[in-house]
């Protein structure tokens, strides 16, 4: 290509991460808020646990499907009109969701917000793919993910404090309003595509290049990662708060919602673990920050809740790590179309976040918390097989710049 790749320390590098923190931010926020609400809606319409996650998981089994038509329309269209259309439905919707009569209003409304939200995640990995060059495609992957922890983390915060006294639904209003915010400062902040090339659309593209990434040596598995470390994190989240709000502990909405706080750790870790991965190779990384979040895991069966929120925190830390590691292994390593290949990883990350989210909330009802540990142990000892797995990978021969 005749335009040269985005390096670390330049001004488009510094616009490119201030744009992407911002999508992250919306993404994170915009999905993840009503995580917290959980149990006020449960008590407010009368639902189990796992039908008040469907709040949730409704809004990323949408975004899940969203993921591979967005990716064959940034194909054609472009990279920046879709990722900043994505967000500016996100936040609007959020906010006509503050206004809804019941709860499958709210539902509808939450499934057409993810779908809607879809352009914005598998679009921006494409987009880092092809502006960064790739000895920096690891930080700025980190920035972006960074950006998505304080984004679950604000949200959270935010939702659970203004329901705690106020109401859920302002807490939704709020967010949506926050959602348009972040919209406008990625699209004044973002640089034009510059190595963007239209690729082949329509379904015959989608079949073909899923083809091609599917039968790849390395992507499925780490494909499968995105579903099993997004099916255990959320489904930590969505439940501890049940936990916390029992009589063992008896803490406040507020207090528990603050928990997001943890979040901070994310965006520590997914920064540090890019710079650590483009130094030491995602291969050796990968399954040793995998293995902090089974460690944290493993501490939330404590009765104290000082090693309860320790055992957050690290699990918190293990999973953006790992997060970050591995999907920039899947920008490293994925050939044309890139937005595909993204957009698959997110398809994966995603639809875990609504399957293992909801189930988890079965064993919940009838094995309390240690039947959801039981469940994410298994989860987590799985994920760390595979990524033992991919130490064994050999590198792209026929492309060695883009080898992991």
């Amino acid at each position: 290509m005749s335009n040269p790749a985005i390096a670390a320390g330049s001004t488009e590098f510094k616009r490119v991460n201030r744009a992407m923190a911002f999508g992250g931010f919306s993404t994170f926020a915009l999905l993840y808020s009503v995580q917290p609400l959980m149990p006020l809606l449960a008590r407010d319409f009368a639902l189990t646990p796992a039908q008040s996650s469907l709040a949730l998981s409704i809004s990323t089994g949408a975004l899940a499907i969203s993921l591979l038509i967005s990716s064959i329309l940034s194909d054609r269209f472009g990279r920046k009109p879709l990722m900043a259309a994505s967000m500016f439905s996100g936040g609007l919707l959020t906010l006509l969701a503050a206004f809804t009569g019941d709860y499958a209003q709210l539902v509808a409304l939450r499934a057409l917000m993810g779908f809607m939200l879809g352009g914005m995640p598998a679009v921006a990995m494409a987009y880092l793919s092809e502006e960064i060059e790739g000895s920096s495609l690891g930080l700025a992957m980190g920035m972006y993910i960074s950006g998505s922890a304080f984004g679950g983390m604000f949200g959270r915060v935010l939702a659970s404090v203004i329901s705690d006294f106020y109401s859920w639904r302002l807490a939704l209003g709020l967010m949506g309003a926050a959602g348009l915010y972040a919209a406008w400062e990625f699209w004044r902040s973002l640089p034009v595509s510059k190595r963007f090339r239209p690729g082949q659309g329509g379904l015959s593209g989608l079949v073909d290049g899923a083809r091609r990434h599917l039968f790849d040596r390395g992507l499925p598995f780490l494909f499968m990662l995105a579903f099993l470390l997004m099916g255990s994190f959320v489904s930590l989240y969505n439940y501890i708060g049940y936990r916390l709000l029992g009589p063992e502990f008896g803490l406040r909405q507020s207090a528990v919602g603050a928990l997001s706080v943890l979040y901070l750790l994310g965006i520590f870790s997914s920064v540090w673990a890019g710079r650590l991965a483009d130094r030491l190779g995602r291969r050796n990384v990968l399954w040793l920050v995998m293995s902090l979040m089974l460690a944290g895991l493993l501490l939330t069966l404590s009765g104290n809740l000082v090693a309860v929120v320790a055992g957050v925190g690290l699990y918190t830390f293990g999973f953006f790590a790992s997060h970050s590691v591995a999907s920039s292994w899947v920008g490293r390593r994925a050939r044309p179309p890139q937005a595909l290949a993204s957009a698959l990883y997110l398809f994966f990350y995603y639809l875990g976040s609504s399957v293992v989210g909801w189930f988890s909330g079965y064993l919940w009802e009838h094995g309390g918390w240690f039947g959801v540990v039981g469940l994410l142990g298994a989860i987590l000892v799985l994920a760390m097989l595979i990524a033992l797995r991919l130490r064994s990978l050999a590198p792209l021969e026929s492309t060695p710049a883009v080898a992991p």
